[in-house]
């Protein structure tokens, strides 16, 4: 009987340590699990990274477009805001070939001073429509009959205009200036003369580009032959390396 009581207490006292042993082991397996828990939780709570949105293929297909009619971040320019608010009378019209303008009146019926000036500072515009409602209705206009009388009293002002469209640093508006320029010397000839030299800084200035220096002949060349020999003297004058039509 004293026997089965030593052995039952040793019994006792061996399942006791190895409690302890095992609560003991375990400690650090319940430290580390509740650790990665903590992770877990944490990580999931963190919000996901921002995704900035991928451009579309079709982006790249779209040409560079504005809506005249919507609300901008930045002020426009003094064509755009004109042009919205109807003070141009022509509007587009999109076609499946191309593009033309459809005029709100007949061009002979309306007044050269300011919408001739005005369609000249549309000129310096980069994005469409303004691109191409400025300079088509640049062009329309001067094709009325009697445009040469309604033409020559708006030079002083229009020059200037038109002088800051060939010293555009974009490449689009300057050639838009060049056809410009060719147009309005077809329609007045020789009155264009006295405001030439002032027109022809900025083609001195790109004439020796190899992007610009055959289209700038032609034109030089066009002038020549509209504006008559006293235009031949103002252009050398201007660009010394340019060889007259008549050699």
């Amino acid at each position: 009987m004293q026997q089965m009581k030593k052995y039952g207490g040793a019994s006792l006292r061996q399942e006791a340590a190895g409690d302890v042993a095992k609560r003991m082991s375990s400690g650090p397996l319940m430290k580390e699990k509740n650790v990665t828990e903590k992770q877990k939780t944490s990580t999931s709570s963190t919000p996901d990274a921002v995704v900035k949105p991928q451009p579309r293929p079709s982006d790249r297909l779209n040409p560079k477009t504005i809506d005249p009619f919507s609300v901008q971040s930045r002020s426009p320019s003094a064509f755009a805001a004109i042009y919205s608010k109807g003070g141009i009378p022509c509007r587009l019209v999109h076609g499946s070939v191309k593009h033309k303008l459809h005029w709100d009146c007949s061009p002979e019926t309306l007044p050269f001073d300011p919408l001739l000036i005005t369609l000249a500072e549309g000129l310096r515009e980069t994005r469409h429509p303004y691109t191409f409602v400025s300079k088509e209705g640049f062009k329309e206009l001067l094709l009325v009959e009697g445009a040469a009388q309604k033409v020559i009293p708006l030079l002083p002002r229009l020059v200037p205009v038109l002088k800051a469209a060939l010293a555009h640093s974009d490449g689009e508006v300057f050639e838009r200036g060049l056809s410009a320029l060719v147009q309005l010397s077809a329609v007045i000839g020789p009155s264009l003369n006295d405001h030439l030299k002032h027109l022809l800084s900025s083609l001195s200035k790109r004439q020796m580009s190899k992007k610009y220096k055959e289209q700038i002949t032609e034109v030089l060349q066009k002038l020549e032959l509209y504006g008559g020999k006293e235009s031949l003297a103002i252009i050398k004058s201007k660009i010394p390396t340019y060889c007259s039509v008549s050699c």
